[in-house]
């Protein structure tokens, strides 16, 4: 895990992002200090003090649950053709392997989502990873197209402080 997407940083502007993922987004916004762009798979979060100051990346967002939707639909031309084909659904456990042969370790982060979500993070990437809750019966649905023990989300930045206060707040609620 890079908490990068294509070397997007969350930081980035939103022109960085764009020249990097493409033209094909939907921007919203609630405020005039808020605004994302929408690149199916990948949200991008940028704040600013008032519209004289300029743009600051917050965060990104790998919507991964949408990929059981359609991943052809969701997954944008330049992720694509970096990655290849995607699966309608990433399996947390899958993930997990995957990233403990690379040696980049997931660790537990009680959430206040819980017990329908567990959250895991990264420490040297500063990503955090949502999945539906496992049931000790396997894989049971969840809701829609999603199952249990899917990731339904991939975020970063998650900062060691955030970790912290998320242990202080909800660490002692079931798992």
């Amino acid at each position: 895990m890079s908490g990068t997407v294509l070397g997007a940083k969350p930081t980035d502007s939103p022109d960085q992002v764009s020249a990097i993922l493409g033209s094909d987004f939907v921007e919203n916004s609630l405020a005039e200090s808020s605004m994302w762009r929408d690149y199916g798979l990948v949200e991008f979060f940028w704040v600013r003090e008032s519209r004289a100051h300029p743009w600051e990346g917050n965060h990104f967002s790998l919507q991964v649950h949408r990929l059981s939707y359609g991943a052809s639909r969701i997954v944008s031309k330049a992720i694509r053709e970096r990655y290849g084909r995607f699966d309608r659904h990433l399996r947390f456990d899958k993930l997990q392997r995957l990233l403990a042969n690379r040696g980049a370790c997931l660790e537990d982060v009680p959430d206040a989502n819980a017990p329908a979500f567990t959250l895991h993070w990264q420490p040297a990437s500063q990503v955090s990873v949502m999945a539906f809750r496992e049931r000790d019966c396997g894989r049971g649905r969840r809701r829609g197209n999603d199952l249990v023990g899917d990731v339904h989300k991939i975020s970063s930045s998650m900062t060691a402080e955030q970790v912290a206060w998320s242990r202080a707040r909800y660490g002692n609620q079931p798992r």
